[in-house]
């Protein structure tokens, strides 16, 4: 999260802040950066659909980043469960973000993971 928080406040490319770092995160973390960067408008016009209400552009930063991360993970992760991706991201938006973001992230997540691996 924390990587995409940085190229989306520093207005550059997820493959230019890796550039930047001294030292390549785990493998897990490229592999999710990775389908983030090859599916990012796709991601974020999921996003802008299920997120009614609120443009992409006028949610908090973190909130964006976070919701962006669990996106690309619902879609690149199938053995990941649901459950998990949807809890993990909550407690970052609790954290990390403002007093209402727990429950929006998990709104819009919820309504994407029933259309992205519907059960």
């Amino acid at each position: 999260m924390g990587l995409i928080y940085e190229a989306g406040v520093k207005h550059m490319g997820i493959p230019e802040v890796l550039a930047t770092l001294p030292v390549i995160p785990d493998p897990f973390t490229v592999e999710l950066l990775d389908a983030l960067v090859e599916r990012s408008g796709y991601i974020d016009d999921l996003l802008a659909a299920a997120s009614v209400g609120w443009e992409l552009g006028r949610m908090p930063a973190v909130d964006r980043s976070i919701l962006r991360m669990a996106v690309a993970e619902l879609l690149s992760c199938p053995e990941t469960p649901v459950a998990v991706i949807l809890n993990e991201a909550v407690e970052l938006a609790k954290e990390f973000s403002t007093e209402q973001s727990g429950p929006f992230v998990n709104g819009v997540l919820a309504a994407l993971a029933a259309q992205i691996r519907p059960v």
